[in-house]
C-alpha cells in the first residue's frame, strides 16, 4: 500500500510538473533559429550557459519575435537575449575555505553547499524539476547527474549521510517511474540518452545496511533493465538495435547509445564546427550520433572512442562495446536474480541468472585480451577488440568477474603502466581530451581499488589510494578547492582538456576521497586485530 500510493503521489506530481513546465509550444527550443543562431554567435563562453538560461515567455513567441526583428537595422542578438531571458540557475558555488581544517573535514561541511532541496517548477525551465532532496556535483553543474551521483553516495554512506543518501536513490527512483529512464542529468536537453547505469549499485549501497530495499526498488530496477535492453527483440546479428547487439542469436551485448543525430543541445557549437568539415548530411548525423553516445559513457571525451584516423571527428562510438557498460548490465542481471530470490519468484531468478551467465561468458569471449593481459573494449562491427588500453578494463575485476590469473595479469598492467605519482591514469594516450591521460578520475580510482581488493591485492590498493589521497591534499592545500579531475603525472600542474574548464566542487572527488579514507582505517584495524 505504502509503495502504492507513494506511486500515485509521484505520478500526480510529475504530471503536474509537465503541465506547467512544458507548456503548449508547436517548436522545440532547440529547434529554432533563435537557440542555432545565439549558439553559434560565441555570445556567451560555452553552449551550456544559454541551454540553462531560462525563457521568460513561449518559446514560439520568442522565435517569432526574433525572426520579425534580427534582420532590422541595429539589431544586437546579445540585448536581445538579455531582454527575453534569464538567470535562474542555483548560484555558482561560493565557499571560503579553511585550509587550516582538513581535507575531510572540508568535505563533510561541503555536503550542505552541494545539497539541494526540491525543486520549484519554473516555466519554460529546461530543468527536469525532482522532489527530494539531492546532491550536485558542483562547479558549473548545477543539477544531477546519473552516474556521478554512485560515487557521491559511497562518500556520504561512508560520512554518515544516509538520510540523503536514500534521498538521492528516491531522486533516480522518481526519474524512472516519471520519464521511464534516468537522462544523463536533469535538465530536458538529456532526455534523449543515459549515462552508466549505477541505480543497481546505488541500491545495492543501501541494501548492505537493509536488504529489503532490493524488494522496495526492484519495479524501477527492472524498468531500469527494460530501458537498456530495449531492442533485443528487433536485434539480430549484425544489425543492432538501440543499445542492444545480438552477438550469436541468444547472446546479447551493450553499447552506448543516444537517440538523435543533431548537435548536443549544451555543446551546440562545438559539435557544429567539428562536423562542418564532413560533406554529407548523413556523415554529420552519424557523427552527432556518436558524439552523444560518447556523452552517454560519460567518457565524453577520450581515445578511447577514437576511429583509426584518430581524433575526435573519428569519435565512433556505437560501433564498440564497451566492457564497463557490460559489466554493469552483468551487475544488474546478478542483482534482479537476488532480488526474485528473495521475492520467491522462482522464474525470474532463473531467467535473470541465466542472462547473467551468458553475458559473463560473452565478457571474457569477447573483451580479454591474453596477449595484453588486460580487457579491453570490442569493436563489433570489425569483429576486434579496440588496441587501446582504458582503466575502464579494470571494471571485471570490481564485479568479480575475472579469474585469478586474469586478476593477477590486470593487476600487474594497472602497477606498471597506469599508475603515476597521483594515482592512475585514465588511458595512456595523451590526446588533449579530458578522458585521457595525464587526467586521473574519483570514480576509476575506486573501481581500481575496489577491484584490486576483492582479489586480494591490499598492498597495490593502499598504494594507489595512498598516492591520489596524497595529491588531493596536497591540491586542496594550496587551492582550498576539491577538484573534479587531476593531473597524476605531473603534480605542480592541473588537470587539462574537455569542453570547459576544470571544475570545482566536486561531489564524486568528495566521496571517493571519504571512502578511501575508510578503506584506510579498516585496513589499519585489521592489522592492529592480534
Amino acid at each position: 500500500m505504502k509503495k502504492w500510493f507513494l506511486g500515485m503521489v509521484l505520478i500526480f506530481w510529475a504530471l503536474a510538473c509537465k503541465e506547467e513546465v512544458q507548456p503548449t509550444q508547436e517548436i522545440s527550443f532547440y529547434e529554432t533559429q533563435l537557440f542555432k543562431d545565439v549558439q553559434l554567435s560565441s555570445i556567451f563562453q560555452d553552449s551550456k550557459t544559454f541551454v540553462d538560461l531560462v525563457p521568460k515567455k513561449d518559446v514560439a513567441q520568442l522565435e517569432k519575435e526574433y525572426l520579425n526583428q534580427k534582420d532590422s537595422l541595429g539589431f544586437n542578438l546579445k540585448a536581445f537575449v538579455q531582454q527575453n531571458f534569464e538567470d535562474k540557475s542555483m548560484k555558482t558555488l561560493v565557499f571560503e575555505s579553511d585550509t587550516s581544517q582538513s581535507m575531510y573535514d572540508h568535505i563533510s561541511l561541503m555536503w550542505n553547499k552541494l545539497t539541494r532541496s526540491p525543486d520549484s517548477v519554473i516555466p519554460y525551465s529546461s530543468r527536469i524539476a525532482i522532489p527530494h532532496n539531492y546532491v550536485v556535483p558542483g562547479g558549473r553543474f548545477q543539477e544531477i547527474y546519473y552516474w556521478d551521483s554512485y560515487f557521491t553516495m559511497e562518500g556520504l554512506l561512508a560520512d554518515g549521510q544516509d538520510s540523503i543518501a536514500k534521498s538521492m536513490v528516491d531522486t533516480f527512483t522518481f526519474l524512472i517511474d516519471s520519464i521511464g529512464f534516468i537522462p544523463n542529468g536533469t535538465r530536458d536537453y538529456y532526455r534523449t540518452r543515459s549515462q552508466p547505469p549505477y541505480y543497481a549499485l546505488m541500491v545495492d549501497a543501501l541494501s548492505r545496511k537493509d536488504e529489503n530495499y532490493l524488494l522496495y526498488y526492484l519495479p524501477e530496477l527492472s524498468r531500469e533493465y527494460e530501458f537498456w535492453m530495449q531492442g533485443e527483440k528487433e536485434s539480430l546479428p549484425g544489425k543492432p538495435a538501440q543499445h542492444v547487439v545480438d552477438m550469436t542469436g541468444n547472446v546479447y551485448l551493450n553499447r552506448y547509445w543516444d537517440k538523435g543525430n543533431t548537435p548536443r543541445p549544451e555543446a551546440y557549437k562545438e559539435d557544429y564546427k567539428l562536423a562542418s568539415g564532413l560533406e554529407s548530411d548523413s556523415l554529420k548525423q552519424r557523427l552527432y550520433k556518436n558524439l552523444r553516445s560518447a556523452a552517454e559513457s560519460g567518457w565524453d571525451f577520450s581515445s578511447r572512442w577514437f576511429g583509426e584516423e584518430g581524433g575526435l571527428a573519428s569519435t565512433q562510438t556505437n560501433s564498440i562495446l564497451p566492457i564497463d557498460l557490460n559489466c554493469l548490465l552483468y551487475f544488474m542481471e546478478r542483482n534482479l536474480s537476488k532480488a526474485a530470490k528473495l521475492k520467491n519468484d522462482q522464474r525470474a531468478m532463473a531467467e535473470f541468472d541465466k542472462r547473467a551467465q551468458l553475458r559473463k561468458l560473452a565478457i571474457q569471449q569477447y573483451f580479454w585480451d591474453e596477449e595484453t593481459g588486460f580487457y579491453h573494449d570490442y569493436n563489433f562491427e570489425k569483429g576486434v577488440i579496440t588496441p587501446s588500453l582504458t582503466l575502464a578494463g579494470v571494471t571485471p575485476l570490481f564485479f568479480h568477474i575475472a579469474d585469478r590469473g586474469q586478476a593477477e595479469k590486470v593487476k600487474n598492467v594497472i602497477m606498471d603502466s597506469f599508475l603515476q605519482e597521483g594515482g592512475l591514469m585514465t588511458t595512456l594516450e595523451h590526446s588533449g581530451q579530458q578522458w585521457d591521460a595525464p587526467n586521473g578520475w574519483a570514480p576509476l580510482q575506486w573501481l581500481a581499488v575496489k577491484g584490486l581488493l576483492n582479489y586480494g591485492y591490499d598492498q597495490e590498493a593502499k598504494e594507489i589510494i595512498r598516492r591520489w589521497l596524497d595529491l588531493n591534499e596536497r591540491v586542496y592545500a594550496n587551492t582550498g578547492k576539491m577538484m573534479e579531475k587531476y593531473n597524476v603525472e605531473d603534480l605542480s600542474l592541473l588537470s587539462g582538456g574537455g569542453e570547459y574548464p576544470t571544475q570545482d566542487g566536486f561531489g564524486w572527488t568528495n566521496g571517493v576521497a571519504l571512502g578511501f579514507k575508510k578503506i584506510l582505517e579498516e585496513m589499519d584495524q585489521k592489522i592492529e586485530k592480534p
